[in-house]
């Protein structure tokens, strides 16, 4: 992981350093997080036999490596020592891929074949999550016989370097049968990690800067229940912040200007739970005059901040991390984020290339 990592000292912040990145092109792109594009690449046609993994096999000749759609080696597919429901079959990418699709056989010329399963996905191959959609773990409908191939499109793009195929159900007739295909490409990602005593600050042009949209977005992976993940302040004590807390996210807005908005002074918005689950959470914050969408993984809420948000005079700096200065809007209390973050944008920019171009 690319560190980033900017210590203060509590006693003299005359010591502490600030890693300041100046926006100084004119034409900004708008960069995407992963292929969006011919991501259907074949992905495990061309794996060694050292990729497939199995919770066990019949014999020899039905061991996972012999799972390749459409090919007959061995006994023609994969088969488990016993089928019941503790079954799975595994393979490893080799690095974290996008996986935009699966498809799936039976056994070859047998009885043998799945008629449903899970899907789960994995970074470490052992801290693993189930594929789900339409909010509920989904079930993959599979095979009505041995050499059909039952292809399915994956609504929500899976990002990973280990999945598995976990059979829930299979011919009665016969046993647990597979042959498998998974199609995608290699994810594009820039990763920075931080240790819960660092931030990384991102200072802009304010003659570049938009002064109509914000749009803000990364994503994240922790095992900490709290941290800070980004910060931005005001003049007037006006500040935004996004917090990790007890495993939720929170969207802190501070108008700051308590005597003319009492009523509209700090808006606080919550959403997503268990989030500390060192697993990847995607954030997306897009602010248009007074009107927010603040989204985590699939989850938008929208408001307007009423007052006068779209007129805050925020200063033309985000932190990333944690907050630089300690003692800033009251939060030396506060815990700066220890975990990773993922391909971190401001208006397109991309900041984690930033830093490591310095």
């Amino acid at each position: 992981l690319l560190g980033a990592s900017v210590n203060a000292n509590m006693d003299s912040v005359t010591e502490f350093l600030k890693l300041l990145f100046l926006l100084s092109v004119h034409n900004w792109h708008t960069a995407v997080a992963g292929n969006k594009y011919n991501c259907d690449d074949q992905l495990v046609s061309a794996l060694p036999q050292s990729s497939f993994s199995s919770s066990s096999e019949l014999s020899s000749s039905h061991s996972p490596g012999f799972a390749r759609l459409n090919r007959r080696e061995g006994a023609g597919g994969w088969s488990p020592l016993v089928s019941n429901k503790y079954q799975w079959l595994q393979i490893d990418l080799g690095e974290r891929t996008e996986i935009t699709a699966v498809a799936t056989q039976g056994g070859y010329g047998s009885s043998d074949w799945v008629t449903s399963y899970l899907l789960m996905f994995s970074d470490s191959g052992q801290n693993w999550k189930q594929y789900r959609q339409e909010e509920s773990i989904w079930a993959f409908s599979g095979n009505t016989n041995a050499d059909s191939v039952v292809y399915y499109k994956l609504q929500h793009s899976i990002k990973a370097r280990f999945l598995r195929f976990v059979p829930l159900d299979w011919n009665p007739n016969g046993r647990i049968g597979m042959r498998i295909e998974v199609y995608g490409c290699t994810y594009r990602s820039e990763v920075v990690g931080f240790d819960g005593k660092s931030c990384l600050i991102y200072t802009f042009n304010q003659k570049l800067m938009s002064a109509l949209k914000d749009v803000i977005s990364l994503k994240f992976k922790t095992m900490q229940s709290d941290g800070i993940l980004l910060h931005r302040e005001g003049q007037n004590g006006d500040h935004i912040t996004l917090e990790l807390i007890k495993g939720k996210l929170s969207l802190l807005i501070n108008l700051g200007d308590t005597k003319s908005h009492p009523s509209n002074a700090q808006i606080n918005i919550t959403l997503g739970s268990l989030l500390d689950d060192q697993h990847w959470h995607s954030v997306l914050i897009e602010h248009f005059n007074n009107q927010v969408n603040f989204t985590v993984d699939k989850h938008t809420h929208h408001f307007h901040a009423k007052g006068e948000f779209n007129y805050l005079d925020l200063e033309y700096e985000l932190s990333f991390g944690g907050i630089p200065v300690p003692g800033k809007s009251g939060t030396v209390s506060r815990r700066n984020f220890h975990g990773c973050f993922e391909n971190i944008y401001y208006n397109g920019v991309n900041i984690i290339d930033l830093a490591r171009r310095h």
